[in-house]
C-alpha cells in the first residue's frame, strides 16, 4: 500500500478526540551535525503538506512514533528527530558538543537538509517546549506556529522544583522518601550536579539503580492518576542511564540560558500563532510558567486542562493537543 493510501486509511479511521492511527514513516535517515554527533530523524504524513517539527522531552529521552499520531497524515509533513545523544542518535548519551544552542542549530540544519522552504510549526512538551521557544526566539522568521505543552523555561526555580523540590515534597512525601532511599549514602543530595557525577561514574550498577528509582518517581509525580503498577513497571527494560546523564548535564548548566532568558526575549514571538497547554496539577512544570508566558504574549491562547498532570498521554491533555493541531490544518 502506498504512503498516501496509508494516510487516507488513517484519516478515515480517526475518531474525534483520539489519536490518528499509526502509519509507517515514508522516510528516515541520519544527519551528521558535528564532527562528533549524528542525529536520527523520521518523516511521516504528506511530503507536500504543512511541515511540523516535533521536539521531544528530556533532554535526552528521544522521540517515539506515537507523537506523529497527533497529526492528520494527509495535511501535515511530520518530522520527528532524536536530539544529540538521545534515542537513535549517536553517540548515545554523549555530553560533549551537547548544548541548547547546538540543538537549536540542529533543527535549522535538519530543516535545510530536508529542503523545507516554508515556515514550520513547532510542537513540543516539557523540555520540548523549552527547545521550541529557544529555536523560535532565534529564528522567528522560520516559524509558522507553536503548540506547547507543560511549559518549562529553564529557570533555576523550575530546576529546583523538578529535582524533588519543595512542591514535590509537599504533595509526594512518600515518593520523595522512596527516591531518596535509593541514593548512595555518600551522595550530596538529589541535585543535578550530584546525579551527573553519579551517572558519569564507573559505578554503573548504582547509577542504574538510582536512574530507575528516578523513573518511578517521575511516573508517580508526572500523572494525575498513576497506579502502583504504573510506577513499579517503570519504562520496562529501557536503559534510562544515557538519557538521565544528558538531562542532568543540561539542568546542571541551567539549560545553557541566562536566568530568565526565554521569558525575557518572548517578545520576539509576538506575531507567531501559539497555543499553550498545561495541566492544572502539573507538578513537574506548574501552570504558573505557562501563565507567565501567556501574559508576555497576549495573542497566544492558553488552555489549562483541569484534570491533568504533566503527562502528554492524559485524556484531557491529549484532546487539547489534538484540538490545537486541528486549528493549524
Amino acid at each position: 500500500m502506498s504512503i498516501s493510501a496509508l494516510s487516507a486509511v488513517a484519516e478515515a479511521a480517526h475518531q474525534p478526540g483520539e489519536l490518528f492511527p499509526a502509519v509507517e514513516p515514508f522516510g528516515a535517515g541520519y544527519l551528521k551535525v558535528s564532527d562528533l554527533h549524528t542525529i536520527a530523524y523520521a518523516l511521516y504524513g504528506n511530503a507536500k503538506a504543512k511541515p511540523v517539527f516535533v521536539l521531544h522531552g528530556g533532554p535526552g529521552f528521544g522521540c517515539y512514533p506515537r507523537l506523529a499520531q497527533y497529526f492528520n497524515p494527509e495535511k501535515f509533513l511530520i518530522v520527528l528527530h532524536d536530539q544529540r545523544g538521545a534515542g537513535q542518535s549517536r553517540p548515545s548519551g554523549e555530553l560533549r558538543q551537547n548544548t541548547t544552542p547546538d540543538l537549536v542549530a540542529d533543527i535549522e540544519r535538519l530543516r535545510k537538509h530536508l529542503k523545507i522552504d516554508r515556515r514550520i510549526i513547532l510542537f513540543g512538551g516539557s523540555w520540548g517546549s523549552t527547545l521550541a521557544l529557544a529555536y523560535a526566539e532565534s529564528h522567528p522568521e522560520q516559524v509558522a506556529g507553536m503548540i506547547l505543552r507543560g511549559v518549562h523555561t529553564g529557570t533555576q526555580a523550575e530546576i529546583d522544583n523538578a529535582f524533588a523540590g519543595p512542591d514535590m515534597r509537599l504533595f509526594f512525601p512518600d515518593a520523595v522518601e522512596h527516591l531518596e532511599a535509593a541514593l548512595p549514602k555518600n551522595m550530596d543530595g538529589f541535585t543535578p550536579q550530584a546525579l551527573l557525577k553519579l551517572f558519569s561514574s564507573e559505578d554503573e550498577a548504582t547509577a542504574r539503580k538510582v536512574a530507575r528509582a528516578w523513573i518511578r518517581f517521575a511516573i508517580k509525580t508526572g500523572k494525575l492518576h498513576a497506579s502502583d503498577e504504573d510506577v513499579k513497571g517503570g519504562f520496562g527494560d529501557w536503559d534510562p542511564l544515557p538519557a538521565m546523564r544528558i538531562d542532568c548535564h543540561y539542568a546542571s548548566n541551567r539549560f545553557f540560558f541566562e536566568e530568565g532568558q526565554l521569558l525575557g526575549e518572548a517578545d520576539r514571538l509576538k506575531d507567531i500563532p501559539m497555543t499553550i497547554i498545561n495541566g492544572r496539577y502539573d507538578m513537574v512544570c506548574p501552570p504558573t510558567t505557562a501563565y507567565r508566558l501567556h501574559q508576555r504574549l497576549p495573542k497566544s491562547k492558553l488552555i489549562i486542562v483541569e484534570e491533568a498532570g504533566h503527562s502528554e498521554g492524559e485524556e484531557g491533555t491529549r484532546r487539547a493537543l489534538l484540538e490545537a493541531v486541528a486549528e493549524f490544518e
